[in-house]
């Protein structure tokens, strides 16, 4: 017979002559493995996950049009593949883009929105709509703007455009763009964008007594005069914030109204990038560009704060429970080895070496990790897969690499639980053992 042979043969002997001590070691390698895989599973998938969904209620990142001081601008077609190019550069986004007239309903002044609904709605996942989304000659009105009028879902609203109203107020409407799905959120940029729609509607009022400003679509430069463009209501969106101030239309409706496309005054994205004060930075040293940007570092920085608590309690429970699987293994096979002391003096008195001795508890303390590994990242995956899906509300793929490592950590914290009982059997007297014997 081989030495392996012998090796292997004798390994299995002491496994099955002390099936309930196996079993116990097995068991403790299977708890540590299964919380361990858990919480890992968990604390790695979730929150991917919840920052994907964080961006998806709202933008991260603002650009708007720098101006130039001879009236508003807007960002045209080919500025915005560029600014979304480079942002997506940076980590995978979704945008959205406004633009904002100043118009008025039954002689009162209001902003209207030009947007792309299907956009608007990926990124705004928290609006909440009563209705429908806009489209050709449908409108949405902000729940402030609906109770304002007495408006509902299915009413109609004569908007009227006048150029005057906006050559006045220098980017008065786009001064609410960006607190449009962000502002609401972030009090950082409110500096900037604050005066929202109210600032627009008071510079249209400032606007409006210029009786002879020149009109266009057809209008008068009355401010009393009514006529202009029907809509009908599709919907109404409830925020609680300042988009509830706004009606939106889709945006060639808008471009017929005001007469033409002169770009769009806000772009917002949510982007994935690991620092988005980098792609601002990049935006921000593209001066030839002419637009700028703004990170809603509350949106940013609430995202890393519940990852951070995420990550952090899963370092905690993780040390608890190594230092407990240390534990368990270590006294279950200093159990085995005081069962085993008279084999052992007897084995070292008929010429058997430490290292050889030790090679064996270290290969039987293996063989218990491996198994109570392998068992334990089966069983922390089934409660992973429970877990998302009952608190958090998410599916959860199998992660190869991490099971992987699971099995080996099982394995080497198995071995070194092995070390001091196994030091402790290297320096048994086989003359003392023989003489008790």
């Amino acid at each position: 017979m081989t030495n392996t042979r012998m090796f292997l043969v004798m390994l299995w002997g002491a496994i099955f002559r002390r099936r309930g001590r196996a079993i116990m070691a097995v068991v403790a390698s299977l708890v540590g493995a299964a919380t361990l895989f858990c919480l890992a599973a968990t604390c790695i998938a979730v929150p991917q996950q919840m920052n994907e969904e964080m961006r998806s209620y709202g933008a991260n990142l603002i650009v708007t049009p720098i101006e130039s001081g001879s009236g508003k601008s807007g960002i045209d077609a080919a500025m915005v593949k560029h600014t979304t190019d480079m942002v997506q550069a940076k980590g995978a986004a979704t945008y959205a883009t406004y633009r904002y007239e100043n118009v008025r309903v039954n002689a009162a002044p209001y902003v209207l929105a030009g947007v792309h609904p299907a956009q608007v709605k990926a990124l705004n996942h928290h609006w909440s709509v009563e209705g429908a989304w806009p489209s050709a000659g449908n409108v949405m009105v902000g729940r402030d703007v609906a109770d304002a009028m007495g408006l509902a879902v299915g009413s109609r609203i004569t908007i009227r455009y006048r150029a005057a109203d906006n050559a006045a107020g220098t980017g008065a409407a786009a001064s609410g763009a960006s607190t449009v799905g962000s502002s609401a959120s972030d009090s950082s940029v409110a500096d900037s964008s604050a005066t929202g729609s109210s600032a627009a509607g008071s510079s249209a009022a400032d606007a409006a007594s210029s009786a002879d400003a020149s009109t266009a679509s057809g209008g008068s430069g009355d401010i009393l005069d009514t006529s202009g463009t029907e809509f009908r209501v599709a919907g109404i969106v409830d925020t609680g914030g300042s988009e509830d101030e706004i009606i939106y239309a889709i945006a060639s409706d808008v471009d017929k109204l005001a007469g033409g496309s002169r770009g769009v005054d806000v772009i917002e994205y949510s982007s994935g990038a690991e620092d988005v004060s980098q792609v601002v930075k990049s935006i921000n040293d593209m001066t030839s560009m002419h637009v700028q940007a703004q990170q809603v570092t509350k949106i940013t920085s609430s995202d890393t704060r519940i990852i951070t608590m995420l990550r952090t309690l899963f370092w905690m429970v993780s040390v608890v429970v190594l230092a407990l699987t240390l534990v368990g293994v270590s006294t279950t096979i200093s159990s085995i080895v005081a069962q085993r002391r008279n084999e052992i003096g007897l084995r070292k008195a008929l010429g058997a070496s430490s290292g050889s001795i030790g090679a064996e508890f270290y290969a039987e303390s293996g063989l218990y990790g491996l198994v109570g590994g392998l068992l334990g990242t089966a069983l922390g995956y089934l409660l992973a897969r429970l877990l998302t899906s009952a608190v958090f509300g998410r599916t959860l793929g199998f992660d190869w690499p991490l099971a992987v490592g699971s099995v080996l950590l099982s394995v080497i914290v198995a071995v070194l639980a092995s070390v001091p009982p196994v030091r402790r059997a290297s320096r048994i007297d086989p003359a003392v053992v023989l003489r008790e014997e």
